[in-house]
């Protein structure tokens, strides 16, 4: 590693040592209203940067038309290798964290694995509040894919948030304390939540997941004053015995042939993740996911395109009613969902300026959408390889499929695969660049029918061997890449190749970067115009998360959650283990050197900030930066007791036959003592509650 790196993560380890404190001074109530909210949404004018909302993150990708783009730009392409650990928030969790924090009137609201929710002083990291819905445990046999949540919501003093077994709170912002709370899905049934709501029109959005299990995909709209359901909109017909909700279900059912009880039971469709509003159309867009079974053969003998099954849905925000549809793959039988972000822009195409919608789905191909008719402006292939279709016929919007690849007979190769060419982790637009930014990766995977298909009760029905997952490796499983894409010639600018799957979303500013963090535990800053790497550090754990950025006092601050999970962790197998991530919990928050606050900085014990040093000057190398070990040599943090007391004679004569090597010329007693410390420090802070 280099040296500019250690000395980074030196730094950091000083900072992590803290625990957050006392709720900060009079904490304001989010008082945010519909026209703030509106007022916050990105433009590159140098008169924006004056606006006094400039410097907040109200939503989950930062404004309404979901870009993931800030005009901030105190940090840019020539100061940016001084950026600094400003504080270091840890979550108490070992699960994944997928949340990108909200930061609105200096407090920062975000979410851990089980649906807890945190307000921290945006300022020092300094924990306000925080709520616990109490997700029962065994809720997580329900989850496909961790027990996650990507965040809140925030409007007229309330923040919102959903929970994994189902559940909107509404929770008083100053306080935390519940002001109401709804139950959006059955209880007796599989569903979870672990997408972020959204506020649009003064109401509160929130989909849902469980497809894999057999649920009905839909999406609530529920009064952000009062709690109570304004409206809810199915994504795939019901029982066929009862009546239609809606003139859209009753056309869709035409599509779906001879699945009669896969409709009763719920054929999925559920809209997991992906929710946008454009206020000045009044529509709201989400997106849908598979059907269960997978296996449209399975699912719907008859054949048929399975309407709304993989598709994107505008409404109306008022009442919930379908505008216009569009279905990117007819009859999906490959799991390619829908549910990646919806990001909404003016481009100029053809001369004209178009209002569109974007999203980099699973199955490959980069799509542009008129937003006001939902007609395909143009489709192109974003992904290294894409197996299961040639091409979108911009005729009928259709895909040309290879029709080898729906798995008749025997295994079949399919690329993408389930885990897709890009997932759910959030991409980023640059309107001074005119580029996206997509967290993508290469995905190969294999299908194969499962024999003698049977429903089973409380497991996944999806007619598909997964045993062909088995064999998933690193070879197998593909690597991934940060890609800078035209979305108006619909061509690539450049990439940045990692290593691994999985890594997090990105984030774009006016400063020409663009952050994004990795599955192999760093976090780094790009040039947005060229993909230059112009900043990184070692982090504690696999970033999946996106980051986001704020301003306070004139300091600029990027912060980003570092909490290794999700699916592709779960059930990645070899290929998940070859990126050496570990667990951990923590959100990150980052400034340049010299703008960092005094107040931000954390106490510390000076005798165990003073043995990390000694620490990581003779000890790291083998044991691990921040104590935390690669899982060849010991972990100093699990060592019993009696190790920890006889550090100092350890560290002085070595333990022969073992390759622990004496440092007794170098390392006093008086320092292997703070070296013990530090180490007895580093293990409480691991010691926490299992989440």
């Amino acid at each position: 590693m280099k040296a500019n790196a250690w000395v980074a993560l030196a730094s950091m380890l000083v900072a992590e040592l803290g625990a957050p404190g006392a709720r900060a001074a009079d904490a304001p109530p989010a008082k945010i209203s519909a026209d703030r909210i509106r007022e916050a949404t990105s433009q590159i004018d140098d008169e924006r940067l004056k606006h006094p909302r400039v410097g907040e993150w109200l939503t989950y990708n930062g404004t309404p038309n979901e870009q993931r783009y800030s005009p901030l730009d105190q940090i840019n392409d020539k100061n940016v290798f001084d950026l600094k650990l400003a504080w270091r928030f840890p979550t108490n969790s070992t699960r994944g964290l997928e949340a990108t924090p909200l930061v609105v009137d200096g407090v920062m609201y975000t979410t851990a694995p089980w649906s807890v929710v945190y307000a921290i002083d945006a300022r020092t990291g300094q924990q306000i509040w925080t709520w616990d819905p109490k997700v029962p445990k065994e809720w997580g046999q329900k989850a496909c894919c961790d027990v996650v949540n990507r965040g809140v919501a925030v409007y007229k003093g309330k923040v919102y948030s959903a929970t994994l077994d189902g559940r909107l709170a509404a929770l008083d912002a100053a306080t935390g304390k519940v002001v109401w709370e709804q139950r959006t899905t059955e209880k007796d049934k599989p569903y979870t939540i672990t997408g972020a709501p959204r506020v649009a029109a003064g109401r509160v959005l929130i989909g849902n997941g469980g497809a894999e299990f057999g649920v009905r995909g839909y999406v609530s709209a529920y009064d952000a004053e009062s709690g109570k359901l304004d409206w809810r909109t199915y994504t795939v017909p019901g029982d066929p015995d009862k009546p239609f909700e809606s003139e859209a279900l009753e056309d869709a059912a035409k599509t779906w042939k001879d699945a009669s009880e896969w409709l009763k039971q719920g054929a999925g469709g559920t809209a997991w993740d992906a929710i946008t509003y454009d206020p000045e159309l009044n529509l709201i867009y989400f997106g849908t996911g598979n059907g269960v079974a997978w296996d449209r053969d399975v699912r719907s003998p008859g054949g048929g395109d399975n309407l709304y099954l993989t598709s994107i849905l505008a409404v109306f925000a008022d009442t919930g009613k379908v505008k216009w549809h569009y279905q990117l793959v007819p009859g999906d039988t490959w799991d390619f969902d829908a549910c990646q972000q919806l990001m909404l822009a003016d481009l100029k195409i053809d001369g004209k300026t178009r209002k569109v919608l974007m999203q980099a789905p699973k199955e490959g191909f980069f799509y542009v959408i008129d937003r006001e008719t939902g007609q395909l402006i143009s489709a192109k292939q974003f992904a290294d390889k894409v197996t299961w279709a040639k091409a979108i016929d911009m005729k009928t919007g259709r895909p040309i499929e290879n029709p080898d690849q729906r798995y008749k007979e025997g295994v079949v190769a399919v690329e993408p695969s389930a885990f897709g060419a890009h997932n759910w982790h959030p991409m980023s637009f640059s309107p001074k660049t005119g580029l996206v930014y997509i967290p993508a990766q290469a995905t190969g995977g294999a299908f194969k029918k499962e024999e003698n298909f049977q429903v089973k009760p409380g497991a996944w029905n999806l007619a598909v061997d997964l045993g062909q997952f088995s064999g998933l490796n690193r070879q197998t499983a593909g690597a991934g890449h940060l890609l800078a894409w035209d979305p108006v010639r619909q061509k690539p600018a450049w990439r940045v190749q990692h290593q691994f799957l999985w890594n997090g979303g990105t984030l774009a500013t006016g400063g020409n970067l663009v952050f994004q963090g990795t599955s192999d535990m760093r976090f780094a800053a790009y040039s947005a115009d060229k993909g230059k790497k112009l900043w990184e550090v070692p982090v504690e754990s696999g970033i999946i998360a996106g980051p986001m950025t704020y301003m306070l006092d004139g300091v600029q601050y990027v912060s980003v959650s570092a909490g290794w999970g999700g699916a592709f962790a779960l059930v990645g197998g070899d290929a998940a283990l070859a990126t050496g991530a570990r667990p951990g919990g923590a959100v990150l928050t980052y400034a340049l050197a010299s703008k960092i606050p005094a107040a931000a900085a954390v106490p510390v014990d000076p005798e165990v900030a003073k043995g990390g040093q000694i620490y990581h000057s003779y000890c790291a190398v083998c044991h691990g930066a921040g104590g935390v070990s690669g899982g060849l040599i010991p972990d100093l943090r699990h060592s019993s007791d009696d190790v920890k007391k006889n550090l100092p004679l350890i560290v002085k004569n070595g333990i022969p036959g073992t390759g622990m090597a004496p440092f007794g010329k170098w390392v006093t007693e008086d320092d292997a003592k703070l070296i013990e410390k530090y180490i007895r420090a580093r293990a409480a802070e691991e010691a926490t509650p299992n989440n």
